[in-house]
């Protein structure tokens, strides 16, 4: 069974009006800054966590201008804990680039926004769409999951070709422009509403079928084959990273940091020297003045989008209060003050081991 097009436009803007989502923060709006934000926080991370991080990083900084014009240093603290920190790197140059080169108005079609430093090409429609009504289809990893389901688009989307195909399929749903604007319908309820069923009700696993505006249309669950779409063969290959970490602590509470380089993991971010094995970071810790006692702290695993990083952390309490050149075997780090280091961007696991300290 097979919906027309027009047919689902209308369902699901007829849902969304009716139980969809409508108190989020970035709703309600069609500031392109704010929808902006919002939707490069929500790439790969749940709504519950990105509100409270939307909420300060809209209170430090209100306009594109002021995200501009910050440092990265603080854009990365506000954004530590987030992860996946390329998108804060990506938003600050964006950022920029809006400012320096489009007079500090986002472009108003989602061609121009996909110029932009880290909007993709879902992402710039989503942004036109919500804001300037433009009749672009998105194609998240939800709204894929929604589509492919109500569709039964059986394309192995690891090929180009039908992840190409997907594409022009959602781009086929929209109401074309040429026809009368159904009751109801706009492109900000389209697609705020395609987001909504993908994040409530077409689920990864127990879809609420039931609920679904789609649910008698909707070629997989006539098929009950919900779960095998959409296919996707080509699979992320996991792998497995042993990491040393030398926290090194003074008697006024200091720490001391590295900024790490680019590219590389946390890049961009204050972290604790990184050591590739046991051997190296106990040669550091001979080179240090005086004669404090190493503690070795339980190792614990931090879970990357591909990677697990096994972390092995040694604790080291200095006597007295040091300057930076008394540790002469980190040039580029620097001993960072109690009341600092929390205010600065640490990657997740480093500031809650300090922070439990």
């Amino acid at each position: 069974m097979k919906a027309q097009p027009f047919g689902i436009a209308q369902r699901v803007c007829d849902w969304q009006a009716a139980h969809g989502r409508h108190d989020l923060p970035w709703q309600n709006t069609r500031d392109p800054y704010r929808v902006w934000v919002s939707e490069i926080m929500l790439q790969q991370t749940q709504v519950r966590t990105v509100i409270g991080y939307f909420a300060r990083f809209m209170a430090r900084f209100p306009t594109v201008a002021d995200l501009a014009a910050a440092s990265q240093d603080e854009v990365l603290a506000l954004w530590s804990g987030l992860g996946y920190y390329s998108r804060a790197r990506n938003l600050h140059a964006c950022a920029q680039a809006v400012v320096q080169t489009h007079g500090g108005m986002f472009p108003p079609s989602a061609a121009q926004l996909a110029t932009l430093p880290g909007i993709g090409r879902s992402t710039a429609a989503a942004i036109a769409s919500l804001c300037f009504d433009e009749r672009v289809a998105i194609l998240d990893a939800n709204v894929r999951r929604v589509l492919s389901r109500a569709l039964g688009f059986s394309g192995d989307l690891a090929q180009a070709a039908n992840n190409r195909a997907l594409w022009d399929a959602a781009q086929a749903l929209l109401p074309p422009p040429a026809a009368p604007t159904p009751v109801g319908f706009s492109m900000q309820r389209y697609t705020q509403g395609v987001m909504d069923l993908g994040a409530t009700v077409c689920l990864p696993r127990q879809s609420r079928c039931g609920a679904c505006p789609l649910g008698d249309v909707c070629v997989a669950r006539a098929q009950d084959r919900v779960q095998d779409y959409p296919l996707r063969t080509r699979k992320l290959k996991r792998s497995a990273q042993q990491i040393w970490l030398l926290w090194l602590q003074d008697a006024a509470g200091a720490v001391w940091l590295d900024k790490r380089p680019t590219p590389g993991v946390w890049a961009g971010l204050y972290c604790l020297p990184l050591f590739e094995s046991e051997a190296a970071l106990l040669a550091a810790l001979a080179q240090l003045p005086g004669s404090a006692t190493p503690l070795a702290l339980p190792t614990f695993v931090h879970v990357l989008t591909h990677k697990d990083l096994h972390m092995h952390p040694w604790r080291v309490q200095l006597a007295g209060v040091l300057t930076d050149s008394d540790v002469p075997l980190f040039p580029t780090g620097a001993w960072v003050a109690a009341d600092r280091w929390p205010t600065v961007g640490l990657p997740a696991p480093v500031r809650r081991m300090l922070q439990t300290g």
